[in-house]
């Protein structure tokens, strides 16, 4: 996967993150919910990948890291 392929994820999450925002009923929290957990997936990705080109390794070991990894992050 190439950063473009991740940007594009976000994009089409973002975009559908929005529909669902503007009309939400309460059958629609739960997709919500995952599409918050799967953008924080995809940044964390990205960082990833960042990271290790920055230090002169292969961004393609940057491995997507399960939710609850993700989710406890302190920022």
């Amino acid at each position: 996967m190439v950063d473009e392929d991740i940007y594009g994820r976000i994009n089409s999450l973002v975009d559908e993150e929005m529909v669902l925002r503007s009309h939400e009923t309460p059958d629609d929290v739960d997709r919500l919910a995952h599409i918050e957990e799967t953008l924080d997936q995809c940044w964390d990705l990205l960082r990833q990948r960042r990271a290790l080109r920055e230090f002169g390794r292969d961004p393609e070991n940057a491995k997507l890291r399960d939710i609850d990894t993700v989710e406890r992050y302190e920022q």
